[in-house]
């Protein structure tokens, strides 16, 4: 099966009408506001960096030894909301976050995401597993600092980027044939078994 990487002209023809890839969709690249920096979003080259929203989930200090993604326990982890636009993420810890946008991913497209290089060079990781055809919904991030210091991460800015694949051959078993598990998330989903 071949794969092709989507340029910016098709990831738009995707994104176009009441059923469009991703929603709200930017079709610029936006790097400033209001004459200010930010950490750039929007369409690229051959991508799409979408945004973090402004709700997070972290762990807290807990008496509990071991986390279990079998036997998730959710009071260890709280809700917060960003304040002044963006939210401290403390030294060597790790905290969930989700995506502005939404996705609605074709039958023939895979999405790849990678942290943008402005936070990778202030020691925030980010892993997002890939946008399988036929997921829907809004990403879970899972982002991690690394560095020894707390770091600010804005809300409402670029925080991962997305390239899509295309493949020659639409699979025959998609992510919603198979009822995945994350289907149509509306926020921030904890593991699930």
């Amino acid at each position: 099966m071949t794969k092709m990487m989507m340029s910016d002209d098709e990831i738009v023809e995707r994104c176009v009408g009441d059923r469009g890839m991703i929603k709200p969709f930017v079709r610029e690249h936006v790097s400033r506001s209001m004459g200010e920096g930010v950490i750039s979003f929007g369409l690229s080259s051959y991508g799409y960096d979408a945004r973090v929203d402004e709700t997070f989930r972290m762990f807290q200090d807990h008496s509990q030894e071991v986390i279990d993604p079998k036997a998730f326990n959710e009071d260890i982890v709280i809700e917060k909301k960003a304040t002044n636009g963006y939210i401290l993420i403390p030294p060597h810890s790790f905290v969930l976050g989700t995506t502005v946008e939404e996705f609605d991913i074709p039958r023939d497209i895979l999405g790849l995401c990678f942290g943008k290089s402005t936070y990778r060079r202030c020691g925030i990781v980010i892993d997002v597993t890939p946008l399988e055809p036929k997921w829907r919904g809004r990403l879970t991030l899972e982002i991690s600092n690394t560095a020894p210091l707390p770091v600010k991460v804005y809300t409402g800015e670029g925080l991962i980027q997305l390239v899509f694949l295309k493949a020659s051959h639409v699979c025959s078993q998609s992510y919603a044939d198979r009822k995945g598990k994350y289907q149509d998330q509306k926020g921030i989903e904890g593991p699930k078994v």
